[in-house]
C-alpha cells in the first residue's frame, strides 16, 4: 500500500472517514492530480505543483493549503496560526465538512499554483 493512503487509512475514527471525504472531493476537483507522501504526510499535487496536505491533529483534520499572495477566497475562514505560506480548514467533525467552500478553495489553490512551495 502507497505511504499516503496508509497514512489515511491508518487513522481512528471519525477522522478516517472525514480524510476520506475530503480525498474524494480532492480527486474530483483537482485536474491530473497525483497524492505523494511527504514530510510524513499525504500531499496532493496537480500538474506537478503542490496544491495541498492532509494532517490530523490532536482533535481535528486539517486541509492546508499553499496560500500564495493571489489566493484571494475564504480568507475569513482559513487558519493560519502564524503560519507564513500555509492556511488551512480545519474540521472537527464530519458534518464540519462544508464542500462547496473546500472545492473553492481547491479551484483558488489550483489557479494560484507554483512549483515551489512558497509565494
Amino acid at each position: 500500500m502507497k505511504p499516503a493512503l496508509e497514512y489515511i487509512l491508518s487513522k481512528p475514527e471519525p477522522f478516517k472517514a472525514m480524510l476520506l471525504q475530503v480525498q474524494v472531493l480532492i480527486e474530483h476537483t483537482l485536474p491530473n492530480n497525483e497524492l505523494l507522501y511527504k514530510w510524513k504526510l499525504p500531499i496532493y499535487y496537480s500538474d506537478d505543483c503542490p496544491i495541498c496536505y492532509l494532517n490530523v491533529r490532536k482533535g481535528y483534520v486539517d486541509v492546508c493549503f499553499w496560500c500564495r499572495t493571489d489566493f484571494n477566497i475564504h480568507l475569513n475562514i482559513l487558519i493560519s496560526e502564524k503560519r507564513k505560506f500555509v492556511k488551512s480548514l480545519r474540521y472537527y467533525k464530519p458534518e464540519d465538512i462544508d464542500a462547496q467552500v473546500l472545492i473553492e478553495c481547491l479551484e483558488e489553490a489550483y489557479r494560484t499554483k507554483k512549483k515551489g512551495y512558497t509565494a
